[in-house]
């Protein structure tokens, strides 16, 4: 039964205590998410579907404000004190929010400042579990174990919602929020576990892994490396394309859910099934499908998969604006990111420096990505004061997919030199600034 398992999931030994732990933290990490992630969309809608592209641009503005906290946090901690601080920030958030939601202030007022916090929350959280990941894991180890571990996160993705829809009814909103709490703690539990694991490996893979000691550098080092290098700048522009189409269909799912249902409570419940669908076809594809895929056809057209796939999903809701269309490209397009264009994604992050992989990158997926949501929702309020249909929208998407498609196929083939060249380097001491 163990060679089976082993020969289905492809961990090698010495491997299995690392994505036992890798996949219980991002388990607990997402399910804490998704128990909130409904009562967000939700809030969205009761702040106002009009007044959305305000809360993508306050949220931008958040991030001007955290990213540069945490570049000085990862410039003077070693990583197994910083790690654990981003969450304990968090898990302190969410119990302020908890006597928020008790205290019976405006419910306009608390959806607004919840739906920016949480926007910021979940970039932040999961960016720092890949970097983390992309820290332990050297480039064939990821592309054999990220499906697996991403797959706990998307178990958690499913454990999430079920425990809102199943729960919230009968213990609150408020108590949702203190099981989200408790599930982020666990996440805290297992960054420790990992931290001892890697330093109880042997000489021989001592090389591969990087000391943990403090990055250095400036506050706004994530920055100067993104600009100063054509790799991460791509990274960076694949990212704001995801962002603008991710965004036109995120004001076009609440703009015909809020048409489609009148009350609170069925809105939210719809926002839940999505997100249950969404996450259980992402468990097949990470089960069944990412990892082959990555072996089989290589990163590059692994990466481009999901843009193209979405160039047909523009083209149908184009032609068929309706609920049923759209909760259909939805699902295909954020469990196609989730299973095969995140993890591909992470992995164009494993051929580069440590200081890279923490500054750098969230740089782009945070500040970056939000910045993008900010100027995406502009552009798409724009359109809809000159009058364009959501049928017009979805055909401007397409060009748009077809651009991401190529970027991202360029930018597989571009990790797979970086790759190479990291291979044969003399020493064998990591990754250098290959950007």
């Amino acid at each position: 039964m163990y060679s089976q398992i082993q020969r289905l999931v492809d961990i090698k030994k010495g491997e299995w205590r690392a994505v036992a732990w890798s996949f219980l933290y991002f388990f607990s990490l997402l399910s804490s998410y998704y128990i909130l992630r409904p009562i967000r969309d939700e809030m969205g809608v009761l702040a106002g579907v009009e007044k959305l592209h305000w809360l993508f641009t306050a949220t931008f503005f958040a991030m001007l404000l955290v990213v540069p906290l945490f570049g000085y946090v990862t410039s003077r901690l070693p990583r197994r004190r910083f790690l654990p601080y981003v969450y304990y920030f968090f898990i302190g958030n969410i119990l302020i929010f908890f006597l928020l939601f008790e205290s019976g202030l405006s419910q306009v007022f608390i959806a607004r400042i919840f739906f920016v916090w949480l926007s910021v929350f979940n970039l932040f959280v999961v960016s720092v579990f890949w970097s983390f990941m992309t820290d332990l894991f050297v480039d064939q180890e990821a592309k054999r174990l990220f499906a697996v571990i991403a797959a706990g996160g998307t178990i958690g993705a499913v454990t999430g919602p079920l425990l809102t829809t199943l729960l919230v009814q009968v213990i609150g909103t408020s108590s949702m929020l203190l099981l989200s709490a408790g599930l982020l703690g666990l996440s805290v539990f297992c960054i420790h576990r990992l931290i001892a694991w890697q330093s109880e490996q042997g000489a021989e893979t001592a090389h591969r892994r990087m000391k943990d000691k403090p990055l250095g550098g400036a506050i706004l080092d994530g920055i100067r490396l993104t600009l100063s290098s054509p790799y991460l700048l791509g990274i960076g522009l694949l990212m704001l394309l995801f962002t603008l189409l991710s965004t036109f269909l995120y004001f076009q799912q609440a703009q015909i859910v809020k048409e489609a249902f009148s009350d609170s409570e069925t809105r939210t419940a719809v926002f839940a099934a999505i997100d249950l669908a969404v996450n259980t076809l992402t468990l097949l594809l990470q089960t069944l499908v990412t990892s082959r895929l990555v072996r089989g056809v290589g990163l590059a057209v692994t990466l481009a998969l999901i843009p193209l796939l979405l160039v047909f999903g523009f083209m149908l809701l184009g032609l068929h604006a309706t609920l049923p269309v759209l909760i259909a490209v939805q699902v295909m397009r954020r469990a196609g990111n989730y299973a095969i264009m995140r993890p591909a994604r992470e992995m164009l992050y494993v051929v580069l420096s440590r200081e890279e992989k923490y500054k750098a990158k969230n740089f782009i997926d945070t500040l970056v990505y939000r910045g993008g949501d900010a100027v995406s929702s502009w552009i798409y309020a724009g359109f809809k004061a000159i009058g364009l249909s959501l049928s017009a929208i979805a055909w401007i998407g397409v060009p748009i997919a077809l651009v991401w498609a190529w970027i991202a196929f360029q930018l597989g083939r571009r990790q797979a030199i970086l790759a190479k060249r990291s291979y044969s380097q003399a020493g064998g001491d990591g990754y250098e600034n290959l950007g």
